[in-house]
């Protein structure tokens, strides 16, 4: 089957479903992921799919375009089918007055000050009551995903005997900022509980007060999607010349959604004293998830930020056509000297998991789940000021066999830690021993699984892991 790239979905919010026939994209198969990661590995992923073939699941979330949980689904639902579980992926719908709230708790839950207002939570709940009375789930999976919070309390209007829901958060949640929040914590409780358990993408994410298992499984890449597969030279600069931009001079470059937790106006600003000293261009590129209504309002700060200076290209990249933007930001990610990602808040930072993975040194910051993928001083470095982090863009651009010796590591890392087949195989394992009762409220409802040590990464040593 042909991947065509268009973000096609049905009237009813099905993006895929192979019981519908439609299956608008697709990964590669799965014997090409073997030169990747091995056959050992892609034996565990087989041994672990065996235990729920024929599984019925569903993945729900809030959009098909843009963002990593929607790029992650994009390979994720495809690879599960040929694993053998039934996956289908549907979309909720909602108003603009919806996402906009949804983007307030968002932003509340990774550490903004105010309250979810009471005429929020009356638009958020009419909108899920209206999502789950228009036949939202029409047959009976096994297994429901749900990722993130705007579509969570779907679990309250829609589970059946006999199912099995988890609730995967992929955002930079904050437990004692839940605390002090009464309002806001009650209201997210209430829909968690409901869940047979939840996924976080870190330990320091994880709720500890709600009652129902909890497991960290950490986000991934596709190797072989359009974002992340090799590029031949004359494809990365087909890009460059499309958007103006000079291959002869050292690229820094921030890619990803224009949103107000990504640190663009620390990397502007860093980028400024590196000009100052040698010759380089900014490049900014991103676009909007369709369930954030802040992107273009960051868009349109960073232009006037930046309209004066003719170094920068600041690049609005068309979502129109899913491949296309993806191949556009592998080039440009593969052209550029140094990546930044000084983000405020994040969950994870598939970016820098992109980054890494194309032998980037990447600087990013000291926050959330970003440790977890740079070792400050080996696989990238922790932005600190503007001044202390253009040092370090200096010196990467000044040393290049540091820098590239600084990107193999990356890369290995991630081929170790961050890849599709390998964290598949812990979602499968996880489904398994909610399903098989292994792991339930009833009996582990404080239990915490996490399949690799990710608590033990100390982020503030420079630590050798290869």
């Amino acid at each position: 089957m042909t991947d065509r790239g268009s973000s096609t979905v049905l009237d009813d919010g099905t993006v895929y479903s192979p019981r519908k026939n439609h299956r608008p994209f697709s990964t590669p198969p799965l014997e090409d992921y073997v030169a990747i990661v091995g056959e050992k590995r892609m034996e565990r992923l087989h041994k672990v799919a065996q235990r729920v073939k024929g599984a019925k699941k569903l993945a729900l979330n809030a959009t098909a375009q843009g963002g990593g949980v929607a790029e992650m689904l994009y390979s994720i639902i495809p690879f599960l089918n040929m694993l053998g579980v039934e996956a289908e992926w549907k979309i909720i719908r909602g108003s603009k007055e919806y996402f906009e709230g949804t983007k307030e708790l968002h932003n509340l839950l990774q550490g903004k000050k105010g309250s979810f207002s009471q005429e929020q939570q009356s638009t958020y709940i009419s909108t899920i009551e209206k999502c789950a009375s228009q036949n939202l789930i029409d047959y009976r999976p096994d297994v429901v995903d749900v990722h993130d919070p705007q579509p969570v309390g779907l679990s309250h209007y829609l589970r059946r005997p006999g199912e099995t829901w988890l609730w995967r958060c992929h955002i930079h949640i904050d437990e004692a900022t839940v605390e002090h929040n009464p309002d806001l914590w009650s209201f997210l409780t209430r829909w968690a509980e409901r869940y047979d358990a939840a996924v976080f993408s870190a330990a320091q994410y994880i709720i500890s007060w709600w009652l129902l298992p909890k497991f960290i499984i950490p986000p991934f890449i596709d190797p072989l999607s359009e974002k992340n597969r090799e590029l031949g030279q004359e494809q990365i600069d087909r890009v460059l010349h499309k958007h103006d931009i000079d291959p002869k001079v050292p690229i820094i470059a921030q890619i990803g959604r224009f949103d107000p937790w990504k640190g663009i106006d620390r990397t502007i600003a860093t980028y400024r004293r590196v000009r100052a000293e040698r010759e380089c261009q900014l490049v900014l590129a991103g676009g909007f998830a369709s369930d954030d209504p802040e992107g273009e309002r960051v868009l349109s700060r960073v232009y006037e930020d930046t309209k004066d200076d003719e170094n920068v290209h600041v690049l609005n990249l068309s979502l129109e056509d899913r491949l296309e933007n993806w191949r556009e930001v592998n080039a440009l990610q593969r052209a550029a000297s140094v990546i930044m990602q000084p983000s405020t808040r994040e969950g994870f930072g598939l970016v820098i998991t992109e980054a890494l993975w194309k032998r980037k040194p990447v600087i990013g910051a000291d926050v959330g789940a970003i440790p977890l993928q740079i070792r400050d001083g080996d696989t990238g470095y922790f932005y600190e000021t503007p001044h202390k982090t253009a040092q370090k863009v200096l010196s990467l651009l000044e040393k290049p066999k540091f820098a590239h010796a600084m990107g193999r590591r990356g890369r290995d890392y991630v081929k170790r830690n961050f890849l599709l087949p390998d964290r598949i195989a812990d979602h499968l394992m996880a489904m398994s021993m909610i399903m098989t009762g292994a792991v339930s409220k009833d009996v582990s409802s404080e239990c915490i699984v996490s399949f690799h040590p990710w608590f033990n990464l100390s982020k503030h040593k420079k630590v050798r892991v290869f």
